[in-house]
């Protein structure tokens, strides 16, 4: 016999979250049958190995890339066009999403979307041109997140950027500058000091 399953074991056996089941149920995608008590229950038929006939298809490809600042704004576009040229090339339909901010900010919006649409099931593909674009430190959670979602990671260049070290010293800046307005008020003389001399790093740094 075709055996029914409430939400949450079906979701469970589907490897998608019970708001995924709901959503292809409103939209007419899979049926449920309703208990006298109102809890949905699912018959497996519906779905092929264990996998919703209509995961594959729902599961996305999604682009990320991200700058930390507005004058890094010809860079997001190149970031923009390998992740274009790589997707079409292999014939993957697929979303792009931006970001700008900071390497260390865990709450910038395109970074939200993504994690939310990964958690949800609807993510199949990621797509970095580098690992740092995603996140500066703290990537490797999101990978785990991946896998645990059988979301593939692909990182089209898998070595160091270039301006990893200026990026790195603007993501530290940042960090200092709250730190230091906190410690010493947003318009003291150290305060001021102290980002001067950090912009003079920065500086080198970018001029080497």
């Amino acid at each position: 016999m075709d055996k029914l399953y409430r939400i949450g074991p079906a979701s469970q056996l589907l490897g998608v979250s019970p708001s995924t089941l709901r959503r292809w149920e409103r939209i007419g995608k899979i049926k449920s049958h309703r208990t006298e008590g109102g809890h949905r229950l699912y018959r497996l038929s519906q779905f092929n190995n264990s996998k919703s006939k209509h995961a594959a298809r729902d599961r996305k490809t999604i682009a990320y890339a991200r700058v930390s600042s507005h004058d890094q704004k010809a860079d997001l576009d190149r970031q923009k066009k390998v992740l274009e040229m790589y997707c079409a090339s292999h014939g993957w339909k697929f979303e792009l999403v931006t970001d700008l901010g900071s390497g260390m900010n865990y709450y910038k919006k395109g970074l939200k979307k993504l994690l939310n649409a990964i958690l949800e099931g609807d993510v199949g593909r990621l797509v970095l041109t580098h690992k740092d674009r995603l996140l500066r430190f703290g990537a490797e959670l999101v990978f785990a997140l991946c896998e645990a979602r059988e979301v593939e990671v692909v990182i089209i260049n898998a070595g160091s950027e270039t301006k990893f070290e200026e990026e790195l010293a603007k993501d530290v800046l940042e960090i200092i500058t709250v730190f230091s307005a906190r410690l010493y008020g947003g318009r003291s003389r150290k305060n001021q000091k102290l980002l001067d001399g950090m912009k003079s790093v920065i500086d080198d740094v970018a001029g080497t």
